[in-house]
């Protein structure tokens, strides 16, 4: 009796399922001449028509990934129940109609595997999958994905400096990029110099698409200014110009190495001012705290997580879980006016496991963490249960705002003192509002004069013309004092 118990339990597990999902995988011979090595990624969406471009973590959709040895041209890479996956196995993800796309990640440099320059591809088709698990999917990638191409006009100029710093880091050639701004009267004006704005975008942006659209940047009150419009992106996501175990000296390369062709090539009178938004935000504090003599003043708006004491309204060095909170509910990672749940943290985790690189968490690991002694990467997050790891908390703190400011302020305060405003939505999607309010109130007893602002809105809502007219008149004031001082 109990054997036969036994054999119905077990066919009930494994009996619906003797055959498992397959999608074969393969690239055509005119892509690339060498075998490939490394991973390969299937994306399936019942909703966007290429589903490589979703939003990771945010568009919740099954995605697979298969990692491959040396192989060749119309050889198969097989994705079955065993690739790495999001929400479940192949073989389980709901049935029904999905386009589907398979891209293969040479890892040339970009972030976002889906539009990374070099990656082979395949067009989206559409699928219908049904209870027939005995049905076969043959998906080609026979498209490179071309790089995307920067319009230089007259005023608007493209830099590309080899980095020593980098390249050495990486043992392979690595260029600082960014876009230049020139005012309309630069080449009217041939003996006239100005100051410049960094303005550095948040995760998932490209200065190559954005560059020369916000003119709200172009006028320090009469005076005219360049715009350098830098690029955080790198291959692990985004290096917010921090020097780092894994992404290497992307801060002191900015410093000492783009900063010195920008004034050789253009007119710059010294003054540097620095501003950006979300991911940008973070890298607008730490360029100014970092290099406090370099800049002369940072707006830095809606910056992520200042104080890890509230990362993802989670503290990092008290909870043990990322996922579930004490009482074993889901945390959200994602909400609507930072109230109403939309992605919890576990999904926003596990979707970006697959996506292996170039993703928001995997972005803060690669800035924020480190190695091992084995050289194993060390993650803040055990992606299988959420548990924090105690033994990333020590590299983490490196890059806590609020601490390097509390500890270091009695050191930082003469060449900080009225440079730095933060301004932030008080509805933030992702609890950043939160994060500020921390580093605020440790702020206020050391009397540093940084301005922390608060405003009607979420993360993507709250650059009104108000806003922008706010944080404009904070740079002017941080100009003027630059040029008593340099007079």
């Amino acid at each position: 009796m109990k054997k036969t118990y036994l054999l119905i339990v077990l066919f009930l597990i494994f009996g619906f399922h003797s055959n498992a999902q397959i999608f074969e995988v393969s690239f055509a011979s005119s892509l690339i001449k060498e075998d490939f090595s490394g991973n390969v990624l299937l994306y399936l969406s019942k909703d966007n028509k290429s589903p490589k471009d979703i939003f990771v973590g945010l568009e919740l959709t099954p995605v697979y990934r298969v990692v491959v040895n040396n192989l060749k041209a119309n050889e198969i890479a097989v994705f079955k129940d065993d690739a790495v996956s999001y929400p479940v196995e192949l073989s389980n993800i709901e049935r029904g109609e999905y386009y589907v796309q398979a891209v293969f990640d040479l890892n040339l440099g970009d972030a976002n595997i889906g539009s990374s320059s070099g990656n082979m591809y395949s067009e989206p088709i559409k699928i219908n999958l049904t209870k027939d698990f005995n049905k076969v999917f043959k998906i080609k990638a026979d498209k490179v994905i071309k790089p995307i191409k920067f319009n230089e006009t007259e005023f608007l100029k493209e830099v590309s400096v080899k980095s020593n710093l980098l390249s050495k880091f990486h043992k392979k050639d690595m260029f600082i990029n960014a876009a230049v701004s020139l005012p309309k009267e630069y080449y009217n004006q041939p003996n006239k110099e100005y100051p410049v704005i960094f303005s550095i975008f948040g995760f998932g942006a490209n200065y190559k698409l954005h560059s020369g659209r916000s003119a709200f940047l172009e006028q320090l009150e009469e005076e005219s200014t360049i715009v350098v419009y830098l690029d955080g992106n790198c291959s692990e996501g985004h290096s917010t110009y921090a020097n780092s175990d894994v992404n290497g000296p992307w801060g002191d390369a900015l410093v000492k190495e783009l900063i010195p062709v920008l004034k050789q090539k253009y007119r710059t009178n010294g003054a540097f001012l620095l501003h950006g938004h979300s991911s940008g935000g973070w890298t607008t504090l730490w360029l100014q705290i970092n290099y406090p003599k370099t800049f002369a003043g940072a707006w830095s708006s809606a910056p992520d997580q200042v104080d890890f004491r509230n990362y993802q309204n989670v503290n990092i060095y008290e909870a043990d879980n990322i996922f579930y909170n004490d009482k074993g509910n889901m945390l959200p990672l994602f909400t609507i006016a930072g109230r109403i749940p939309v992605i919890n943290a576990k999904d926003f985790y596990k979707t970006e496991n697959v996506i292996y690189r170039g993703s928001q968490i995997h972005s803060f690991d690669a800035v924020f963490g480190g190695y091992d002694k084995d050289g194993n990467r060390i993650r803040l997050v055990d992606i299988a249960t959420g548990e924090i790891n105690k033994d990333a908390l020590a590299l983490w703190k490196r890059y806590d705002i609020s601490i390097l400011l509390r500890e270091n302020w009695a050191n930082l305060k003469d060449d900080l003192q009225g440079k730095i405003r933060i301004s932030v939505g008080n509805s933030d999607n992702i609890f950043l509002n939160r994060s500020v309010q921390l580093l605020e109130k440790e702020m206020k007893p050391l009397n540093t004069n940084i301005v922390f602002s608060y405003v009607p809105g979420d993360h993507f809502t709250i650059f009104t013309d108000e806003y922008k007219k706010d944080g404009m008149q904070f740079l002017i004031k941080c100009y003027k004092n630059w040029l008593i001082k340099n007079k």
